[in-house]
Parts: structure tokens; sequence; C-alpha cells
């Protein structure tokens, strides 16, 4: 059922647009922090951010004329500042770039990778899979940092300005401090116990022995000082430099606590490793959504194609026409299904050989669609299908349960006055990442390593994200770019969450493309994730409502989540004019900001 959509986004547009209320939007919702606002439209280019002053950051780039490249790594780096639990130079991440000029989609896996001594028994100890617990605070769940290169290799490809000059407004927010809100309190508090295992993060994150205050300025002149010799020296100064020389002695000699009785068991990452990282420069994943471009990340993440795979199936719908119940039965049953290949098929593709063409073939959609009734639920674990040898309604075979992926990330999108779009999700994996700060440093260490199976996940079926040496661990991760029929963006958009980042992404650009709604309402829609498990994860709105027990009558089983995903986008608009989108609600609320507002609408 595939119908050109060009003229709805035309009427997508507008509506955006008097949603946004022009210039400064609506106000924030109750509770949101003071300076956020979810959506603005204007000219000269866009950011979108979890947080006000990393999208400010962006936006003094794009004014001091930078482009799109510049603005995302000035934001990406502020948000190590302020959102330093989610993000910052020890993690790694997705970055997915549009180039107006070229009309073209790249990207770059900026994922962390195991030591070059890994092997498959990595979180094996005594023979059997250690806790998740007793992995990830510790030296063990660390992964060579991707976030250093993956500025690096931006910048040198397509950015306008240098490294030192982008990390300036994040230095300065460093260097004289941030406002600390309910949300950095909170996820403090719950990273506490842990924080005082290791006493460099306790004397960062816990000033004076104490939670930080809202309202109080928080202030980490080591990341200042970090921020500074980057700036001079490049992404050489982790990979080949004294702050990869801090970071190889902390992850092997993590330093705890000797009071605590905390085994930070240590890791085996060396000098060899920082120098042989490289952020990858790949091809985007494309799927052809109703007659529009879906362009994401490639393997190592499995966002691409699972997203890719889920929206092929979908198109077997008309879901502008479908009724609500209809609608989310039919993105649940196809998200259970692509889950189901995901788990089967997705693994690093320099280790795994992936069947990435396949996975997003028509053909295999049409034979996995088929298993989708109106009036019956698939059980899950669904067993995956064959994407080289497609069979229709085939449910054959031997399912794999989804495994864990820590859900704390953030993500950013970006436009400028050219036309270029950035979409790109970092992370330090889980709220806190290890929970480990390189001392001295002002940054913490990611546990991205968890996100390997630790055991393979069913032992009958070959498992593509077992351990290796060097090797990338799965992801979720689905920064997404929208082009129309001319190959100019319609929408670009991510969200953080771990393994329902895959499903947010989906459902946020089938409320948006299908279901018409603007671009702010369709991040604020209540979310249904489910990952081809036994139960659907609802948040409240849905759960607490009539839709849960029409989905209950078809047999749907659903669990509360209360919340689900964080969603950034930004729109392209007639004329220059761009519309940034954010929460108005989740993690505290969205911060979307623009050049030049556009006036106010009367």
């Amino acid at each position: 059922m595939r119908r050109p959509v060009a003229r709805k986004l035309s009427v997508l547009a507008v509506s955006a647009a008097l949603v946004s209320v022009g210039a400064a939007a609506p106000p924030a919702p109750p509770g949101a922090p003071v300076g956020k606002v979810p959506v603005a439209v204007g000219y000269g280019g866009a950011v979108s951010s979890v947080d006000a002053d990393a999208s400010a950051a962006g936006i003094e780039v794009l004014k001091k004329g930078g482009n799109a490249v510049d603005a995302a790594v000035a934001t990406a780096a502020a948000l190590g500042v302020t959102e330093p639990y989610s993000s910052g130079v020890g993690g790694g991440g997705y970055f997915v770039y549009y180039d107006a000029k070229s009309r073209t989609v790249h990207t770059i896996d900026g994922r962390e990778t195991a030591p070059l001594s890994a092997d498959s028994d990595l979180f094996v100890e005594n023979g059997k899979p250690l806790a998740f617990a007793n992995v990830v605070s510790s030296g063990l769940s660390v992964g060579t940092p991707g976030t250093p290169a993956t500025w690096q290799t931006a910048l040198d490809n397509w950015g306008s300005r240098g490294l030192g000059s982008v990390l300036k407004p994040a230095e300065r927010i460093a260097r004289d401090g941030f406002v600390v809100d309910d949300t950095f309190r909170s996820q403090t508090a719950s990273n506490e116990t842990r924080f005082r295992y290791f006493p460099d993060t306790a004397k960062l994150f816990l000033p004076g022995g104490q939670l930080p205050v809202v309202g109080s300025t928080f202030k980490n002149p080591d990341l200042a000082r970090t921020y500074a010799e980057l700036g001079r020296n490049g992404a050489g100064a982790i990979y080949r430099g004294d702050l990869g020389d801090d970071i190889v002695d902390t992850v092997n000699n993590p330093p705890v606590d000797p009071g605590s009785g905390w085994n930070a068991r240590p890791g085996d990452l060396s000098e060899k490793d920082l120098a042989a990282y490289r952020a990858k420069l790949h091809a985007p994943t494309k799927t052809s959504y109703r007659g529009l471009g879906v362009y994401s990340i490639a393997p190592s993440s499995s966002g691409g194609t699972t997203v890719g795979e889920a929206l092929n199936i979908l198109e077997n719908t008309n879901l502008s026409k479908a009724g609500e119940v209809q609608y989310l039965h039919h993105f649940i049953e196809a998200s259970r299904i692509a889950f189901a290949d995901r788990g089967r098929w997705v693994g690093d593709p320099a280790f795994e050989d992936v069947p990435t063409k396949g996975l997003l073939s028509q053909k295999y959609a049409r034979s996995r669609a088929c298993l989708i009734k109106d009036d019956a639920v698939l059980t899950s674990p669904v067993a995956p299908g064959d994407p080289r040898h497609p069979a229709a309604c085939t449910a054959g075979g031997t399912a794999a349960p989804t495994t864990y992926e820590g859900e704390n990330t953030t993500h950013l999108t970006v436009a400028d006055k050219w036309g270029n779009v950035v979409s790109y999700t970092l992370t330090i994996e889980q709220t806190g990442g290890s929970g480990i700060t390189v001392p001295g440093r002002g940054f913490i260490l990611n546990n991205e390593l968890t996100d390997f199976s630790f055991a393979p996940a069913n032992p009958a079926v070959h498992d593509p994200n077992l351990p290796g040496p060097g090797k990338r661990p799965r992801s979720s991760i689905s920064p997404t770019i929208v082009l129309d029929q001319h190959n100019k963006p319609v929408v670009a958009l991510g969200s953080p969450g771990g393994a329902t980042i895959i499903t947010t992404v989906l459902q946020t650009l089938t409320e948006f493309l299908d279901r018409g709604l603007p671009l702010v309402d369709a991040i604020a829609a209540p979310r249904a994730s489910q990952r081809n498990a036994a139960q659907t994860e609802l948040e409240p709105a849905l759960y607490g409502s009539e839709v849960r027990k029409h989905l209950e009558a078809i047999g749907h089983s659903f669990k509360l989540n209360p919340e689900i995903g964080a969603t950034t986008g930004v729109q392209r608009l007639p004329n220059g004019k761009w519309l940034a989108a954010a929460e108005t609600v989740r993690r505290g609320g969205g911060s979307a900001m623009v050049v030049r507002p556009a006036k106010q609408q009367k």
C-alpha cells in the first residue's frame, strides 16, 4: 500500500508551525525547568536536545557561522557537562549526517570496542556468567571510548570549524557551572551508593559528601581542562596521549574506596586498544516508506535494520485510516517480529555475517507481515525468520530473548541555514555509566560492554552478540533522517532508552508520517514498547486507558513503564524555516531552539 505523502507533509508542516505559536512556542509544562520550551520555529538553523544549556551551545555556534556538524559537536560536548550520567568523552555513539549540497546521507559508527584481549568468555567467571550487578561498576564493563573520535571524524569530513573552537561553549559551562535541576539531583541520588565506591566520583558529583542541591551551581573544572586539552591537541589526546594513559590506568586499576567492600573487577584495556580505535564511516541503512526515504545507522547498531524492517512490515497496513486500537496492535506486532530477527541476525559486521540487505527487503517484510492478524496476538518470543530465504508466514525456528541494554543515553538533532542536518545519539550506557570517574579528568567511563550477551542468548542458536577482540557490542541506537522524493529533509529524530529506542523512533515516525500528528505531539504521545517479550510495556496514559482494555481483548498483555524514551527532532518547513521539537515532560522536558525565531502568528 505505497502512497506518496508529499501533499500530506505540507499540511503537517503548516499544522506544526501553528502549534508552535511562532517564535517562542507554547509554555513549558508545570514542573519543567525554567528556560526550556519543547518546540520552536524560525530561520538560520535549529537545535533540539534534552538540555537548554546544550541547545544554546549549538545555537551559539550556528550564529557564528558554523554548520550543523559544528553545532552538533558543540551540543554534544555541552551535554557531557550538563548530562554527564548519559554522555561524555568516556562513551560512544552513532552520528547520521545529511549533506544538503549533495543531498546524501552519511554515518559514523562511534561505538565503543572491547579490548583486543577479549574473547567470548569476557564475562564468565568460574565457569558461569557473572551477574550484571557485579560487572556494571567495574573496569571489566568499560569499552574503548568512541565519542572523541566521532567528533574529530565528523569535523574533519564535514565541519567548518576546528575541535578547539566548537568545544569552547562546553568548556565555559564546565568552568562557570550550570544550575542543578530535579533531574540531575534525582539521577545522582539513584547512583549515590555506587558513586561512593569511587572517591573521585564522590568528590565530583557529591560535593561536600552530599547530593547536589536543586538551584545550586555545579562546576566541573577538571572537565573544562580536559576539553581545553582536547581542543589544543585534538582527539589524539585520548588515543595517543596523556588522557588515554589516564583512561587505561583507571580501567585496569579502578580507584575504588577500599573501605567500601566493593569488588571493582579490573579491565584489560591497553594503549594499543586506544591507538587501534577508529570511528567508522559507513553507508546508512535505507528504507522506502510511503514514498519517502528513511535513513539510519547500519550495524553494529541494530537500530536502522530493526526500525526499517518494522516500517516495511507496517507499510502493508493503512495506518492513517486505522483506529487507535488497530494502529497500536499492528505497531506492537511489527515491533515484536522485528526484534525476533534483530536478536538472531544483528551483531558487529566486522565479526558477524549480518544480512542487512535481506532484513530491509520488501520481500522479506511481506513474508513476516502475513504473521500479523487483526484479531489475534503472536506469542512471544517469536522465532526469527531467514532473510536470505524468505518463506511466507513461517513461524518456526528457535527464538532468542532480547538481552538487556541500559536505558540512559541522550539524543540531539541539528539543522543549519544551508539545509544540512545531523541526528546524533551518544551514550555512556546506563545512568552513570560504570560509575568510575577518571581521576582529575572530570568524566565518567562507560559500561558499554555490558551490551554484549554474557552467555549465548539461546545455546541452540549462534549468538551474534557475544564479546570478541576489538568487537563492538550490538546497540539499539536509531538516529534517523527522512527525505522526500527530491532527497530533501522532511524530519530528523532519535531517542535514548536502550532497546526501547527502536520502538520509540518507530512510534514517533508513524505518529508523524501516518497519523498526522504535529512533530511535538508525535513526540509527546504516550508510548508502547514491545521487544519480543511476553508483555508489552505501556506508559501510564496508555496503561490506564480504554485502549488497553480493547488490546487485552485481542490477547495482548501489558506491564507499566513510567517513562519510555526522550525524543528530539527537527522538521524542515517551507522557505528556509525549521521547526525544532523535544519532549514536553519526559526527563524534565527538552529544549528546542532556533537561530532567528519567526514572528509570532496572530
